[in-house]
């Protein structure tokens, strides 16, 4: 693949999560998310950002080589799954601070739970080290997920 389309699948990719980031940050937590009770070990607000940032990053990259190793037509199962995983990780912000529904942003976390999980597989079969990649968002996300539920429960 020529260095000129390299560098553009890199920007592409990199720039899709991103895109979603930024669709789901359309929804922010504002006085509803400070007035829930939260539990002891929920993590100071300042923490998301750059979080969020470097998942993003590291989940383009890995996308961007999936798409290097095998290209559209061979991975397009993979990168489909990448693709659906975003759409669920913008949904997620929508459903709970848009809605106010951490019941149904909860079920929306753990059908991204088994999203991720299905990318990673489906990116260890063309590119392991893009598996890897995913490690920490999936990491993220599962903790996410045991967060959304005790906010479901200490606020239902």
């Amino acid at each position: 693949m020529p260095t000129k389309y390299s560098r553009w699948g890199l920007m592409f990719w990199v720039a899709m999560p991103f895109v979603a980031g930024w669709i789901g940050s359309r929804f922010v937590p504002g006085p509803w998310y400070a007035e829930l009770i939260k539990p002891s070990w929920t993590p100071p607000d300042a923490v998301f950002g750059p979080m969020w940032s470097l998942l993003y990053l590291l989940m383009g990259i890995a996308a961007w080589l999936v798409w290097r190793e095998a290209g559209f037509a061979a991975a397009r199962v993979a990168l489909g799954l990448f693709v659906f995983q975003l759409v669920l990780n913008a949904l997620w912000s929508y459903l709970f601070f848009g809605l106010h529904r951490p019941d149904l942003a909860l079920v929306d976390i753990v059908l991204l739970w088994l999203a991720i999980v299905a990318t990673m597989i489906a990116f260890w079969k063309i590119r392991p080290l893009a598996a890897w990649l995913l490690a920490p968002y999936w990491a993220w996300v599962s903790f996410a997920a045991v967060l959304n539920g005790q906010l479901w429960r200490l606020n239902s």
